[in-house]
């Protein structure tokens, strides 16, 4: 059991039949009456976000979140295929856990798999990960806005904007947090 008085950003928690993450969390001692701890919590099951207030001194249960390294290997259909980088042990993911993160994955990529009591939470991905351009635009001559940018359909399928000097068969770099356009590789 955790006190509430102890959160820590990242925490995990169990609470009210859900796993969640702590993601912040403040202590308010109001003028009178008791002090609070008011939270912003992670559902790691839905990905929903919520607030929490909690008494001062309340125990929570901690949730011992596993985390494994896996390669992604391939998809077919709405499934995709990963190994265990430490055993060997292929495991098989359904789109929608995944979600908008398939169009970032490309074969070999290593990802951690996010486990509680065997139950499969959640995928982190790298922060950047290296994508090659297969489809853009040429450059037109002459356009040099320094903030213009072009569409570009990467090797996962996955379309982003792209500084107008990107050019087909290029890697560049995509960040995972919101699948931009980070640099060339």
């Amino acid at each position: 059991m955790i006190n509430v008085n102890e959160f820590k950003t990242g925490m995990t928690i169990q609470y009210e039949g859900n796993i969640y993450m702590v993601l912040e969390f403040q202590h308010v001692k109001p003028g009178k009456g008791a002090a609070i701890v008011k939270a912003k919590l992670r559902n790691l099951r839905t990905g929903s976000i919520a607030e929490y207030t909690f008494n001062a001194g309340t125990k929570v249960e901690a949730a011992r979140i596993e985390k494994k390294a896996m390669q992604f290997l391939y998809s077919m259909n709405d499934t995709y295929y990963f190994m265990n980088m430490a055993d060997y042990e292929q495991i098989e993911l359904d789109k929608k856990l995944i979600g908008d993160d398939a169009l970032l994955l490309k074969e070999n990529l290593e990802v951690d798999i996010m486990f509680y009591e065997g139950e499969m939470l959640g995928m982190t991905l790298p922060d950047k990960i290296a994508l090659k351009v297969v489809h853009t635009e040429p450059a037109v001559k002459g356009n040099t806005t320094s903030s213009a940018m072009k569409d570009a359909t990467l090797e996962t399928g996955k379309v982003i904007k792209v500084p107008l000097f990107i050019e087909e068969n290029e890697e560049i770099l995509v960040s995972s947090k919101d699948g931009k356009y980070v640099s060339r590789a």
